[in-house]
């Protein structure tokens, strides 16, 4: 009897073991993901550099933008790989520069088209983190290809609320199509419901609102593990279309155009807010790496937008072009600053996959850097002592080393050198000055060059619809 005792005790013992060990092993996963960081980006549309008040906006208030800037970083000097928006997209969503496989143009929407959008062997953010069990979704504007191939969630996302063009409309009694597969056209597809992961949905709230609505509520359902964010609000790219409670805020602003353009901001600010205090009400707001950024520089005539000292602005290769508001915080791991030194949205995937331990393929090397070990000073110098621009239709170059930028143009027969540090306007031209530096910086070029390849689908530009001059295949 003392024997079966002994032996049942022993059992019992031997039970309560394992599942005390089980249990303790879930508990250490669980302690052991919560030191990876939530990662949120938010990428804005078509954003003018001094729209925002942490870069010197004095019309368009942007308190909660603001709260990014003032609780991490704002860098002065930030940059996107490209001055429109699907290849800046294509760059920043890959960690690559997108010539390097053939993404140089606005994608058409061309759902019957598997080739009209980011090559399948290119590995997206949530594709290199899903490696290390993060949870990934993309809400807004996808813009790298509207086949079925390409849609969000057969490239690593988990769940998508948004849509697949390169920009929409905004009221909700203006979607009137319901399937984004039933027609061709970069215009209809502005008109398009909004898809739910793949299921179309119709909506009934300002659009910038509801894509608000939908990142607390990813926020809220996905607060116990680690996750990626892609807001990608659409705003401020046209239509210009705001509520008038967003548009009752700037009557001091009596052009019409910027006015509404303040409008459609002062929505995104509203909707950054929400999702800030959202973080903090949920106690993870110090373990979440924010980035927040526009795809592209303003296009100041066309959309109201400002860029301040900034030469020209969208599609251009002046700074104008690619320079943008661009700030981040990560309370547990930075302190508040301003960074000067040139980074990138190209930084943004390496940044996380080395937080997170993530393998990086050999055969596609990133062009990004991880820029957490700069800021905190752990080292010193520039993240990246050379950053390049390429436009293959118009035949343009920029180059920046340091603080020197080369602009090339006209089949190299024109050659800009200008000094950032001293005139930020580029408005004095030194090529003649300094003839040795255009051309060490011209053979700068010519080396990053030899490694793209030419665009592998023609663009936007080259439907007749899209193009002035009704020329181009559609």
């Amino acid at each position: 009897m003392k024997k079966n005792k002994s032996k049942i005790l022993m059992i019992f013992s031997l039970v309560v073991f394992v599942f005390t060990f089980l249990g303790c092993g879930q508990k250490q996963k669980k302690v052991a993901e919560k030191n990876h960081p939530n990662v949120i980006v938010i990428m804005t549309d078509d954003l003018g550099y001094v729209d925002v008040g942490f870069n010197g906006s004095k019309d368009i208030p942007t308190p909660n933008i603001d709260r990014i800037a003032q609780n991490g970083v704002k860098f002065t000097n930030g940059y996107t790989p490209y001055a429109v928006c699907s290849p800046s997209r294509a760059g920043f969503i890959t960690g690559r520069y997108q010539q390097r496989f053939g993404y140089e143009r606005n994608a058409q929407y061309r759902p019957n088209d598997p080739n009209m959008g980011l090559p399948q062997t290119e590995k997206t953010i949530p594709e290199v983190i899903g490696q290390s069990g993060y949870t990934s979704g993309i809400i807004g504007k996808w813009h790298l290809g509207a086949h079925i191939s390409n849609h969000p969630l057969n490239r690593g996302f988990d769940f998508f609320y948004g849509h697949l063009g390169g920009g929409h409309r905004y009221f909700p009694e203006e979607l009137t199509i319901k399937d984004s597969y039933s027609f061709s056209d970069e215009p209809m597809s502005y008109r398009s419901w909004i898809m739910r992961d793949h299921v179309p949905e119709k909506t009934d709230e300002y659009l910038t609102d509801e894509f608000s609505n939908e990142a607390v509520s990813f926020v809220e359902r996905n607060q116990d593990r680690p996750f990626f964010l892609y807001l990608a609000y659409n705003a401020p790219h046209g239509p210009l279309q705001a509520t008038q409670k967003y548009l009752d805020r700037f009557d001091h602003i009596k052009n019409k155009k910027r006015k509404t353009y303040a409008a459609m901001v002062s929505a995104v600010d509203d909707g950054v807010g929400r999702l800030l205090n959202k973080l903090e009400a949920l106690n993870i707001s110090e373990n979440t790496m924010i980035f927040f950024l526009s795809d592209n520089g303003g296009p100041e005539p066309k959309n109201g937008s400002n860029n301040g000292p900034l030469r020209e602005g969208k599609s251009s290769i002046y700074e104008g072009g690619n320079r943008i508001p661009f700030a981040m915080q990560w309370p547990a791991q930075i302190t508040p600053m301003v960074y000067e030194y040139p980074i990138s949205s190209l930084d943004i995937l390496p940044t996380i996959a080395e937080w997170t331990n993530t393998p990086i393929s050999a055969d596609r090397p990133l062009d990004g850097v991880n820029i957490i070990p700069y800021l905190k000073g752990e080292k010193q110098g520039r993240p990246h002592q050379t950053l390049y621009v390429r436009k293959f239709d118009d035949d343009l170059y920029s180059v920046r080393d340091g603080d020197l930028k080369l602009v090339t143009k006209k089949r190299n027969s024109v050659k800009e050198l200008y000094n950032l540090q001293e005139d930020l306007g580029e408005e004095n031209d030194l090529a003649t000055e300094f003839p040795e530096e255009v051309k060490r910086l011209d053979s700068l070029r010519q080396n990053w060059d030899a490694q793209l390849i030419d665009p592998i689908f023609l663009g936007l530009k080259h439907t007749a619809r899209w193009n002035k001059k009704g020329k181009g295949k559609p």
